[in-house]
C-alpha cells in the first residue's frame, strides 16, 4: 500500500527518486513536468514507471480539490548527455501502456502562451502545498470552507485558468478568517516547506534550499510565472507608529484581486517565507501602481503579535 492522501502519495513518489538518476517524468503531449515529480529523477525505468503511476494517482486525488488540474499523459523519458556535453537528449519515451510514436497534435499546436501555462501550473503547486498541509494538520473544516468558496467561483467563472487564480484567493481569505495568528504562521511555515517551483529556463528557483535563496530570487520566480509584472524590495518604515519593517516589497500588476478591502497574499507569503529569514507579512497598503507589503522576520521581535491575517491582510 502506498496510501491515498496527497501527503502519502507525495512521500512515496519522493522515496523512489534518485539525485543522479537518468529517468524523468514528462507529459507526452505537452512536454510539461508533472507535479509533484517535476524536479525528481529516477535511477531505473521500472522505478520511474512506478513513480508515474503514483503521480497519476496524486493528480487524480488533487483534482478532487481543484477540478481544473490539467490532465497529463505521463511518460518516462531517459536523459543522456550528447558526446559528453551538457545538452540532454530525451529517448525512449514510454508510458504504462508501452512505447508509442508521438506526433504533433492539435492540442499542442493550439496551446496557450507559456506565461499562462506557467501561472496555472504554479497556482496548482501552491494549492497542492496548502491542501497537503491542511490535511496533515487536521484542518478539515477549513478545507471544506475553501472548497465551498471555490465551487461558488466555479459556477460564476467559465475560464479554467481564471478559476485557478480564484482558488488561491478563496484559500487566502478562508485561512485568514478561520485560523488564529499563531495558527496562520504555523501553517505558513509548513506549507512553505512543501512549495517547490522552478520555471523552465529560469536561473532563480523556489526549489533551492532556504539558506541559498534571496528575496529577490523568489520575487523573480513569481514574476516569471506571471503572478505580477513587477516585484521589488525597498527600504523604509512600514508604519510610523509601529516602527520600521525588516522588509518592504512593492508589487504591481498582481494577478489576485482584493476582496472586501483585503488582498490575498497566499502565493507571495509562501514564496518569501521560504527565504533565509522566514518572513511573515504584517501590513498592506495601496501604492500608486500596485501594493506595498511589509514583512517581519520570524526571528525578529514578536512578529506574531503584529499579525492579523497573514494570507489576506487588510489594505490600509
Amino acid at each position: 500500500m502506498i496510501g491515498t492522501t496527497l501527503t502519502e502519495l507525495r512521500d512515496h513518489i519522493e522515496s523512489l527518486a534518485s539525485e543522479d538518476g537518468d529517468y524523468a517524468l514528462v507529459c507526452a503531449r505537452y512536454g510539461d513536468r508533472p507535479v509533484p515529480a517535476s524536479d525528481l529523477r529516477f535511477e531505473t525505468r521500472a522505478t520511474a514507471r512506478a513513480a508515474a503511476h503514483a503521480t497519476t494517482r496524486y493528480r487524480r486525488a488533487l483534482r478532487r480539490y481543484d477540478p481544473q488540474v490539467p490532465y497529463y499523459d505521463i511518460v518516462v523519458c531517459q536523459e543522456v548527455d550528447r558526446m559528453g556535453g551538457t545538452t540532454p537528449i530525451r529517448t525512449c519515451c514510454e508510458s504504462e501502456h508501452g512505447t508509442r510514436d508521438w506526433s504533433l497534435s492539435e492540442p499542442v499546436v493550439n496551446r496557450r502562451p507559456a506565461v499562462a501555462r506557467e501561472l496555472v501550473e504554479f497556482c496548482h503547486r501552491v494549492a497542492a502545498a496548502v491542501f497537503e498541509t491542511l490535511s496533515r494538520h487536521g484542518y478539515d473544516l477549513v478545507e471544506s470552507a475553501i472548497m465551498n468558496a471555490y465551487f461558488v467561483h466555479a459556477e460564476e467563472l467559465a475560464d479554467p485558468d481564471g478559476l485557478c487564480v480564484r482558488l488561491l484567493e478563496s484559500m487566502a481569505v478562508e485561512l485568514g478568517d478561520r485560523l488564529s495568528p499563531s495558527e496562520q504562521v504555523t501553517l505558513l511555515s509548513a506549507a512553505a516547506g512543501r512549495l517547490e517551483y522552478a520555471p523552465d529556463g529560469s536561473a532563480a528557483s523556489l526549489a533551492q534550499s532556504p539558506d541559498r535563496r534571496t528575496v529577490e530570487e523568489s520575487l523573480s520566480v513569481l514574476r516569471e510565472v506571471g503572478l505580477f509584472r513587477r516585484g521589488t524590495t525597498v527600504t523604509g518604515p512600514a508604519d510610523v507608529e509601529e516602527g520600521p519593517a525588516n522588509l518592504v516589497v512593492d508589487v504591481s500588476g498582481y494577478a489576485l484581486r482584493p476582496h472586501c478591502g483585503r488582498l490575498p497574499l497566499l502565493p507571495i507569503a509562501l514564496a518569501v517565507h521560504r527565504c533565509e529569514d522566514a518572513w511573515v507579512p504584517t501590513r498592506m497598503e495601496a501604492s500608486d501602481d500596485g501594493w506595498r507589503i511589509a514583512f517581519r522576520s520570524v526571528a525578529g521581535s514578536d512578529p506574531i503579535g503584529r499579525v492579523d491575517r497573514v494570507f489576506a491582510p487588510e489594505v490600509r
